[in-house]
């Protein structure tokens, strides 16, 4: 036993073998079992929730990468307690600036920045849980608003971050340094003008409400779903499928559709017939497509109107004009296609025929 303890005794680095075991033993343990440990704590966290909106492994998809990361630290801390510096290498105290207090400001850094990596882990998880239920109801404002406060939650826990290890780690006064950034605002406003901007207009569009996420909407040439609203920009997804980014300042400036909005969707275009055609013939012809209009329950719910517009150089011209009530645009399409099917079946029966461009031919003498 003796033996034991003289050989568990002996000191490398002025070290005693014994804390050498300690601190390997503390590290292998930990490493191995910083996995299972997130794991389990991310469980406890989803039993104390009780959601069942969300799935158990999300929870723990969310949770397992910070947890681990934080787990790793506190056993790296726990570890190296048992080991000292050689006094021989004559390192700088803690309190002095040096090789050890660069060392310890840079884990108490990363020790803060792992606690924010995992309460924004939790945020996020709230947001799901509050996604799915938002997903349960008609309205779509709540689809667009929990991105948009959780990306706010974010952005608070960061700033709140680098606060906390300016005032706990660099010992500077937070407050003076927040007074203090009040003299040099104006500055930071005009070198950020186009950001500020931004991000007011992001708080007007959630105010004022002119569209919601999965609106389809227009703006200059640009036209397609709205698929996020974020702090800077709004990302919009056109019908070719391609996601187009447009900062909120102009979405908020110049005029926008909101197509969604329409009650209505107007059909408008001219039947250009044959000049030969017969009165009686193009008379039916308006009266049965006008019948048409009407007959159709999305259709008929506004006027619309067929009628004979004019004469063209080579053809009579038809005007049909009628208003389909829906917001989709698909659907609207749909309509459209069967009345102009019937539209051309109306004209088979009546023996009216398109007109044909003029072909202008050319002889030589």
């Amino acid at each position: 036993m003796n033996l034991l303890n003289d050989f568990l005794s002996r000191e490398f680095l002025e070290n005693p073998l014994r804390n050498y075991l300690w601190f390997s033993a503390i590290l292998v343990t930990g490493l191995l079992l910083k996995r299972v440990l997130s794991v389990l704590l991310s469980r406890f966290l989803f039993r104390f929730i009780n959601s069942d909106q969300v799935a158990v492994s999300e929870c723990i998809a969310l949770l397992r990468k910070p947890v681990e990361f934080l787990i790793t630290l506190l056993i790296i801390y726990l570890a190296f307690h048992y080991l000292v510096f050689s006094p021989s290498w004559q390192f700088a105290t803690i309190d002095e600036f040096g090789i050890r207090l660069i060392l310890a400001r840079t884990f108490q850094c990363i020790l803060i920045g792992a606690i924010s990596w995992i309460i924004i882990r939790v945020i996020k998880f709230f947001a799901l849980i509050f996604l799915r239920k938002a997903e349960l109801t008609e309205s779509k404002l709540d689809d667009q608003f929990v991105p948009f406060f959780r990306d706010l939650a974010i952005v608070f826990v960061v700033v709140a971050t680098g606060f906390v290890m300016l005032g706990r780690v660099f010992n500077i006064d937070v407050v003076a340094l927040i007074t203090g950034l009040g003299i040099g605002g104006l500055a930071i406003a005009l070198a950020a003008k186009e950001t500020l901007e931004n991000l007011f207009a992001s708080f007007t569009i959630f105010l004022d409400l002119p569209f919601t996420v999965g609106d389809g909407v227009q703006i200059d040439k640009i036209s397609g779903e709205i698929e996020k609203i974020g702090f800077r920009s709004t990302r919009i997804r056109t019908l070719e499928g391609s996601l187009v980014t447009i900062p909120n300042r102009l979405l908020t400036s110049q005029a926008l559709d909101n197509l969604s909005k329409r009650d209505y969707r107007r059909a408008r275009y001219l039947l250009k017939l044959r000049l030969d055609t017969p009165v009686d013939s193009l008379k039916k012809v308006i009266a049965d497509i006008q019948q048409i209009i009407d007959a159709d329950e999305l259709t008929n719910q506004k006027q619309g109107g067929v009628r004979f517009e004019g004469f063209s150089e080579n053809s009579v011209d038809v005007l049909v004009i009628y208003y389909i009530q829906t917001q989709d645009y698909w659907k609207s399409q749909q309509i459209k296609e069967n009345i102009n099917f019937e539209i051309m079946k109306i004209l088979e029966k009546n023996e009216v025929q398109f007109a044909s461009p003029l072909i202008a031919v050319h002889t030589k003498e």
